[in-house]
């Protein structure tokens, strides 16, 4: 397990479109940051440990030990209670390109600071065929 350093993250030309497209909304510094540093490359040349859009990962808070499976979707796809949560969100900017192994830091928007291993990336689209999410 390991931290991510800044500019060690990973996105597709796709994911990376669509989310560019969001930024002319009000949106959080942080995914403007991950844009501007993240390496961009084809959705069919991305490794299949790299979350991706519509990923669905298995997590597990540095702090409780809780586990948690999280997908990644835009927001108006979100459903907190279900699992899928939005990219805008804290949790899902900060899990965004990484790889299974790495650790995820965040702040809650009370300040606390929040962190989680990726254990597992139980479904990626692109790795499934699926270039179109």
């Amino acid at each position: 397990m390991h931290a991510v350093v800044h500019g060690e993250r990973t996105l597709t030309d796709v994911d990376f479109a669509r989310l560019t497209k969001l930024l002319s909304q009000q949106l959080p510094p942080t995914l403007a940051d991950l844009l501007a540093s993240a390496e961009v490359m084809r959705s069919r040349a991305v490794n299949a440990d790299v979350i991706t859009m519509y990923s669905r990962v298995e997590v597990v808070d540095a702090h409780t030990r809780r586990r948690q499976v999280l997908t990644i979707c835009y927001p108006d796809d979100a459903e907190p209670a279900a699992g899928c949560i939005s990219v805008l969100s804290p949790v899902g900017i900060s899990l965004l390109g990484l790889k299974a192994g790495d650790v995820a830091k965040w702040l809650t928007p009370t300040g606390e600071e929040c962190a989680a291993e990726i254990t597992a990336i139980q479904y990626q689209p692109e790795a499934a065929g699926d270039y179109s999410r």
